[in-house]
């Protein structure tokens, strides 16, 4: 499992670095070619440029994966996610309270607009991730956050691209989300989990209903809150219900089963 999330993380990283190196130009002419319509390009482009620094987030699993693989405790892991979730936090609400601050802050090109007078996306991917990491399986928590980082870049980028050129429903709390881009986070979702799952009996249940969860969640945003904070909690715990329903009917018995890795850590 540890090999398989730095495998994820390094493509991730490596996609990233080629895209920082693109230049506007290149990657406007690839938007043309693959049937991006002109009046999208601009939109498209702009989406990419914040979900790829968003890939930066495959770095959690990763690096919560190579730290239990080393014996570290998922207590000692679950530590370290709230010091930096706190200390993230602190300097995201000095951002909107202090000018200095504010005036220097990092992340200004890719704040969305309404992010610059309210907390960023990334103060609740970082707390959607620690309540994961801290409350479920590791496997688990290391797949929703997955779904979070890939699934979610997958919804944007394609809906941004292709939304509303096939289906012209549209989907959401606000009737912005489009079904080609709920079709490709789910479709990513599924694959990341048969693929973490792959030794696994019985995983298409599990991880068609947590893929589902994260879906419908990213589409919905139930009880008004950020994505970021839910996608992750609520298609773990979807996740750890589906194999916990199927783990009577799995070859080996539920102490190897994927709700036990690393249980002994």
């Amino acid at each position: 499992l540890a090999m398989y999330m730095v495998g994820v993380a390094v493509c991730g990283l490596v996609y990233s670095l080629k895209m920082y190196f693109t230049s506007p130009a290149m990657l406007k002419q690839a938007m043309k070619d693959v049937g991006v319509k002109l009046g999208k390009i601009g939109k498209t482009l702009k989406e990419i440029e914040r979900k790829t620094f968003h890939l930066c987030g495959l770095l959690v699993p990763m690096i919560f994966a190579l730290l239990l693989e080393a014996g570290y405790s998922k207590r000692f892991c679950s530590g370290i996610c709230w010091y930096l979730t706190i200390s993230g936090w602190t300097l995201d609400v000095a951002r909107l309270n202090v000018r200095f601050v504010s005036d220097n802050f990092p992340l200004n090109p890719i704040l969305r607009e309404k992010e610059k007078t309210q907390l960023s996306g990334a103060c609740y991917f970082s707390l959607g991730c620690t309540l994961a990491i801290t409350l479920f399986p590791p496997a688990v928590a290391m797949t929703s956050i997955l779904f979070l980082v890939l699934g979610d870049m997958s919804a944007a980028i394609i809906g941004r691209s292709f939304g509303g050129d096939v289906v012209v429903v549209k989907l959401g709390r606000e009737g912005k989300k489009s079904v080609e881009g709920s079709m490709a986070m789910f479709i990513t979702c599924c694959a990341l989990g048969f693929t973490v799952f792959s030794t696994v009996h019985l995983r298409e249940y599990p991880v068609f209903i947590g893929a589902a969860v994260a879906t419908i969640t990213e589409l919905y945003e139930p009880f008004g809150l950020n994505d970021n904070l839910t996608i992750p909690l609520l298609s773990s715990l979807a996740l750890t219900w589906g194999f916990a329903r199927v783990h009577n009917c799995e070859r080996e018995n539920l102490v190897t089963g994927p709700l036990m890795w690393y249980n002994n850590h």
